[in-house]
């Protein structure tokens, strides 16, 4: 699989899962919100790297969408921030902050899902979509292999993109 849009959504359904593994009591959270955390990280940087600045190319993808979706990025990342911090997996302040960045998430994934990514899949060739498929997995990788999902990182990444949030 190389189109950038079934790419994407897988990411998006592996997301999901996470979030589920998370919700529960008895699983291993810690290891689901690493794995959250290097995915979320290095999905949303290779868009932003390889895929959005690809799709404001296309006249019929909206260039609002996309720099709405990276905003989303942003306030994602400060959920995850938020989340990340507290240290007691079984507190009610971590329930809370887990359900703030599942709120956040999937607002996004469905948002980026009806919009961007419907519009590329109806707009973009297929040789094209596989191209940037090809190099949007390159990119996250890169990103997961240098430990994107670091809290330091993630810390580092609000800091940097906190003028994109409104």
């Amino acid at each position: 699989m190389t189109d950038v849009v079934e790419l994407i959504l897988a990411d998006h359904r592996r997301m999901e899962d996470l979030f589920r593994t998370l919700r529960d009591r008895s699983a291993d959270r810690a290891k689901a919100l690493d794995e959250l955390a290097h995915l979320l990280v290095a999905h949303a940087e290779a868009e932003e790297a390889e895929v959005y600045p690809a799709l404001r190319r296309y006249k019929q993808v909206d260039d609002d969408e996309v720099e709405h979706g990276a905003e989303e990025h942003a306030e994602g990342n400060i959920a995850l921030l938020a989340l990340m911090e507290v240290d007691d997996t079984e507190s009610d302040e971590w329930e809370g902050k887990l359900e703030e960045l599942v709120s956040a998430i999937n607002h996004h994934l469905d948002e980026e899902e009806r919009t961007i990514l419907n519009d590329a899949r109806e707009t973009v060739e297929d040789d094209r979509r596989a191209e940037l498929g090809e190099r949007f997995t390159t990119a996250r990788e890169e990103r997961i292999d240098a430990g994107c999902g670091t809290v330091e990182y993630v810390r580092d990444l609000v800091e940097r993109t906190k003028d994109r949030v409104s």
